[in-house]
């Protein structure tokens, strides 16, 4: 659910500079909001959030609500706040950007039931549901509230039952609820703060989804863990892990990103895979058959970045085109219709597309004016 991207979770991979001023687009499910068009429209074709070009691909999304990061270090958020997802530090519905805060020294933003961001200083902070904020506490945060002491934090990874980070050391951290081995500490205990994983400081990036995780280090090689269930973990089996396992054996993994119960990842080399569940076309594969280990999503090697939401999947091309497909109940594949994708769509013809986000029937993305 990308953040990595900072993906959807969830999350965005960047492609250019995060600092860069863009357009902030949505489209798919407006019913509290989350289009942030000061409506509760849906849309099954992007509008622009506001009229300006600053916002930073350095934002996030939320499973239902967007929580982004501006030029100049702000932070903002829109739709529905659930259990305080905006920040603002109420539970209103807000379909139209407001401000968390008055502070412009944000400079990372994700989550998935929770919001995690990083400070320009290295520090972190969360807020929404319970034990997934990683406070230490079991109680809803409506506002950011810091999370430790350490101003030592470099990439939050987003998720839904369970969250993850990586620090500047290049150490990986999990918390928030557990029971399949989602958090990858070899139990299955809930943890309402960061416990770190293993020992390793060779982490780049990864991310959280329900019941899994997946996290790619410095040489390249995969590693997931969690539920099983599905085929998620892609090493040919249906077994769940309490620690993280190898996928395959090759150091070419690039990014990788996760939804509901379908997992995508792209290589260095620009291919795109699939596996897990799909049910709703998510593989891209053009059918519905489940994989338990990773498959080539189409001959091309022109794949850059990736965002799971729910039960979708966005992406964009080297040379700046948009795709989508999976479900599209509420148009959050931005074709026009409602009607579900099996195998990636381009969205319109625009080649500008920077950055994207997806959550739960909603999409978000970023791209230059």
């Amino acid at each position: 659910m990308l953040f990595q991207k900072v993906a959807g979770k969830r999350t965005t991979t960047s492609m250019v500079s995060p600092g860069a001023p863009f357009q902030l687009w949505a489209w798919g499910d407006g019913t509290k909001g989350q289009t942030g068009q000061n409506d509760v429209v849906s849309r099954s074709s992007p509008v622009q959030v506001g009229t300006l070009a600053n916002w930073s691909t350095a934002s996030g999304a939320t499973r239902t609500s967007f929580v982004g990061i501006k030029s100049d270090g702000t932070l903002w958020g829109f739709g529905n706040p659930d259990t305080g997802h905006i920040g603002d530090g109420t539970n209103i519905q807000r379909s139209s950007p407001v401000q968390v805060g008055t502070l412009a020294t944000w400079a990372r933003a994700g989550g998935g039931n929770a919001v995690h961001a990083v400070k320009t200083d290295g520090t972190f902070w969360g807020w929404g549901e319970s034990n997934k904020v990683g406070d230490n506490a079991l109680a809803n945060r409506s506002s950011p509230v810091q999370i430790g002491t350490l101003a030592t934090w470099s990439k939050p990874l987003g998720g839904i039952d369970h969250d993850l980070a990586i620090k500047t050391d290049g150490t990986l951290w999990g918390w928030g609820q557990q029971t399949n081995g989602e958090i990858g500490d070899t139990t299955l205990i809930t943890r309402s703060s960061p416990v770190q994983i293993g020992t390793l400081t060779t982490w780049a990036s990864g991310a959280a989804g329900l019941q899994i995780s997946a996290a790619i280090k410095t040489d390249g090689t995969m590693w997931m863990w969690g539920s099983g269930s599905g085929g998620h973990l892609g090493v040919g089996d249906v077994v769940n892990r309490s620690s993280p396992v190898q996928v395959g054996t090759l150091a070419t993994w690039a990014t990788i990103d996760l939804g509901f119960e379908h997992v995508l990842a792209i290589k260095t080399n620009g291919t795109l895979w699939a596996w897990g569940n799909n049910n709703d076309g998510t593989s891209g594969l053009g059918e519905s058959i489940m994989r338990s280990s990773p498959v080539q999503v189409g001959t091309l090697a022109t794949w850059s970045t990736l965002a799971c939401g729910d039960s979708h999947v966005l992406a964009i091309k080297t040379d700046g085109t948009l795709w989508a497909w999976g479900n599209n109940a509420s148009g959050q594949l931005s074709l026009g219709d409602v009607v579900k994708r099996s195998s990636p769509v381009q969205v319109g013809t625009l080649a500008t597309w920077q950055g994207i986000m997806a959550g739960d029937l909603i999409s978000f993305g970023i791209r230059t004016p």
